[in-house]
């Protein structure tokens, strides 16, 4: 059975708007009469009140942003659960926008939040981070914004990161711990502040260990996979190849065991590996993939936590600070 929204309940009885909303909610300015016969239509007809016309009356939407560049990258999938886990728990809808890592389609997606339509925001920022007009706007609102992984420097706010250089150095040293000399980085974060410090710990580590860098070794990749596969397969071919990969981000992970099976180069027995990546499939792999992982769910819980907070807290305000999360390395068979 269809179901009717205020107005039209109105109309059917003849009286005005306020009149049945004030009759609903059994005000004493209200006869009883013509409280019984609103209630009566309103069962008859099947009325559902509308509880985001209610919210937005009360300036709340309840209803949250979240943006992010993919979801095919297990570690945001796995935040946004732990954003879910958090904002359900509190009645708060959960609207999910991918930038897909372009910065004009984070614009647009920001020109829609105007509307007011959130009450916050939680977000990993584009690879292009320079561009931030379309949130300084919706900052400047007063719409509280968590930065989360992608952070934007630019804003006092609450930024969530895991310890990236320190787990990228130590990822580094456990290939190296292993016998590896020349050691590949397979990168394609280039523009914001993960992609530096993983790049940064790596080169750290190598200098610790009197290994020269080598920028032959330092695959630059885009979002292009095609073109990754390429340049990944073009170094593995090369004259002097590299003895073992690390991956910031898992998407070149997987490339690299794809370029690896076509080239038939075995891991961990030609070049071994590791990676940043939350991948549950990890340890199914062929050989079990070595990982950084990431306290994604964590990391949404608190984002979200504190979110929720500014809401509901008159005092609680976002404060400008950085928190880190620590990551975690697993050992499996890729780099033993």
């Amino acid at each position: 059975m269809s179901s009717v929204n205020i107005i039209e309940l109105a109309k059917y009885l003849n009286i005005s708007k306020s009149t049945v909303s004030r009759a609903l909610k059994d005000s004493y300015e209200i006869s009883e009469e013509t409280k019984a016969r609103v209630r009566a239509a309103a069962k008859e007809l099947n009325y559902q009140p509308n509880p985001y016309a209610s919210s937005l009356r009360k300036h709340s939407s309840k209803t949250i942003a979240v943006v992010v560049p993919e979801v095919l990258n297990n570690f945001f999938s796995t935040a946004i659960s732990g954003i879910e886990d958090v904002a359900l728990e509190k009645g708060y809808h959960v609207l999910i926008y991918l930038t897909h890592d372009n910065a004009e389609s984070e614009v647009a997606i920001f020109n829609l939040l105007k509307s007011g339509r959130v009450d916050g925001i939680i977000m990993a920022v584009t690879s292009n981070p320079d561009q931030t007009n379309h949130i300084k706007e919706l900052h400047d609102r007063g719409i509280p914004i968590v930065f989360f992984d992608r952070i934007c420097d630019n804003f006092d706010t609450v930024k969530l990161v895991t310890n990236d250089l320190e787990s990228a150095c130590k990822a580094t040293e456990h290939l190296i711990e292993k016998g590896c000399k020349r050691i590949a980085f397979l990168s394609v974060l280039k523009t914001f502040s993960v992609g530096n410090n993983r790049l940064e710990g790596y080169k750290q580590a190598l200098t610790k260990h009197n290994i020269p860098i080598d920028e032959s070794l330092i695959v630059r990749g885009s979002q292009d996979y095609d073109n990754n596969y390429q340049l990944i397969k073009q170094l593995l071919r090369s004259s002097n190849p590299p003895d073992g990969a690390f991956a910031p981000v898992e998407k070149m992970a997987t490339t690299f065991y794809y370029a690896c099976n076509e080239l038939k180069l075995k891991i961990p027995n030609d070049i071994r590996i590791i990676s940043f990546c939350n991948l549950e499939t990890a340890d199914l792999l062929q050989p079990p993939l070595s990982t950084v992982k990431q306290p994604a769910f964590e990391m949404g819980k608190t984002a979200a936590t504190l979110l929720m907070n500014s809401f509901e807290k008159k005092k609680y305000k976002l404060t400008n600070e950085i928190i880190v999360l620590p990551s975690q390395i697993i050992e499996r068979e890729s780099s033993r």
